[in-house]
């Protein structure tokens, strides 16, 4: 018995058949699509770049999008934490690209970010023992965090994307995101198995039907899309190094390592799989490549996509060949446009009925690590609510800390990166720093 329990794979090792890799995988591309692509999209309309340039950028983006996201799943040298995280283009990059952009042009901002990955790169093994400041107290709530700040990201998509439309949060949006949400349940509640899986997929799916004879399914961009496109190195000229471009481009490096430490560890405990040192440094060192790679090959910086730790959660399915997946069909979409088009044309309200469910779930994953934690006798109390105030501040007033020093904004803009500093240093501060184990012990001597 003994012998059979050590051989037993971990859920996260499992490998699947061919046609549900592709599902799981596809799923996920979906799930994450809409962020993606958000990043070349705002940065082209501030620098006034062309429709030509928007088209390569995306393609640059989801093309390095799959390969930053194998390495992370499979691992490659010391790199990749080896559980199931798919990687995307940082928020956090967008302003200080912009205004790097403004100043010195593309080449600048590739110069930056390049340099950045390095030190991302270096720094890992050295921000990974941060760990032991990260006990089930700030665990929990950096998650809980993360899945609150993602829940606008929904909202949004309900309303049909921007809310400057017209035709924003209008009852055909809204009435399509919540027919998508209801579809993703029904599908979740009574379909078993394999199809109860792929919920998400098939509410997607389903919600896209609806309403293309609405005329909500936009297909225009597929005519003008290419059949194919391929990313070389430096397309846009060799990179400039500028030292203040170089700096903001570290601090957002920064505020990524501490984002992907939150994410991390958000599927370490979804997935059953407690997040070690060793593994958090792999997963920085890949964020760092990745980033570098991306300054090479036309991308941005790259981190762990939050959107799809409620899809592990939701879908309950741990294996991180499904994610690995995701990262081929990723990187065939960046060299066939046209398939990338067909994703695209899937209606943003859609997208926003399966984000509530799916976000909703990293909250509730956060929550379940919350009510593990000892709150009586103990400062837990408070750190958990302060650092949710401070990281609801930028949800409630986006632009609240406009007067702030720009390195500051870098860092406090992020919800998620503000609210996960606060519970560090405030539990610190309250409850000194004890080792995960050490705080366990803790909690089962008072149980």
């Amino acid at each position: 018995m003994t012998e059979q329990s050590s051989n037993k794979v971990h859920p996260v090792d499992e490998t699947l058949p061919l046609g549900k890799l592709f599902t799981y995988g596809f799923q996920h591309v979906l799930a994450m699509y809409a962020g993606a692509v958000a990043v070349p999209l705002i940065l082209t309309n501030a620098l006034g770049l062309g429709k030509e340039q928007l088209i390569y950028l995306i393609n640059a983006d989801l093309f390095t999008c799959g390969i930053a996201t194998l390495i992370q799943t499979l691992g490659f040298w010391n790199m990749g934490i080896r559980i199931p995280i798919i990687q995307g283009v940082t928020f956090a990059a967008v302003t200080p690209m912009i205004i790097i952009g403004k100043a010195h042009g593309l080449n600048g901002v590739y110069g930056s970010i390049i340099v950045a990955g390095v030190v991302t790169y270096l720094a890992a093994p050295y921000f990974s023992r941060l760990l032991r400041f990260f006990p089930p107290v700030v665990t929990g709530t950096i998650i809980t965090i993360i899945g609150v700040t993602l829940m606008p990201v929904a909202v949004r998509w309900v309303g049909g994307g921007n809310p400057a439309a017209a035709n924003f949060a209008s009852l055909p949006q809204v009435g399509l995101a919540m027919m998508t949400l209801a579809l993703v349940l029904f599908f979740y509640r009574y379909f078993k198995g394999f199809l109860s899986n792929i919920a998400v997929l098939l509410g997607l799916a389903a919600g896209t039907l609806i309403a293309m004879p609405f005329g909500l399914v936009d297909f225009s961009t597929l005519a003008t899309a290419g059949w194919i496109g391929v990313t070389t190195p430096f397309a846009f000229g060799l990179p400039t190094f500028d030292l203040a471009s170089i700096a903001a481009m570290v601090v957002v490096m920064l505020v990524v390592m501490t984002e992907t430490t939150g994410d991390c560890i958000a599927v370490g405990e979804i997935i059953d799989k407690p997040v070690t040192e060793k593994d958090l440094a792999r997963a920085l060192r890949a964020d760092g490549f990745s980033t570098m790679l991306g300054g090479m090959l036309n991308s941005f910086p790259y981190t762990a996509f939050a959107q799809n730790v409620g899809l592990v959660g939701l879908t309950r399915v741990k294996s991180r060949f499904v994610v690995a997946a995701a990262g081929a069909i990723l990187i065939v979409l960046g060299l066939l446009p046209k398939l990338a088009a067909v994703i695209a044309a899937v209606p943003v309200a859609v997208l926003g009925g399966a984000g509530i469910a799916m976000f909703g779930m990293v909250a509730a994953s956060g929550m379940k690590t919350l009510a593990k934690v000892q709150f009586d006798g103990t400062h837990n109390m408070m750190v958990v609510a302060v650092s949710m105030g401070i990281g609801m501040i930028t949800l409630a007033v986006p632009n609240f800390y406009h007067h702030f020093p720009s390195w500051a904004q870098v860092i406090l803009h992020s919800g998620i990166t503000a609210g996960s500093v606060t519970a560090i240093l405030l539990n610190a501060l309250l409850n000194g720093t004890q080792t995960a184990s050490a705080v366990k012990e803790k909690m089962d001597q008072a149980s």
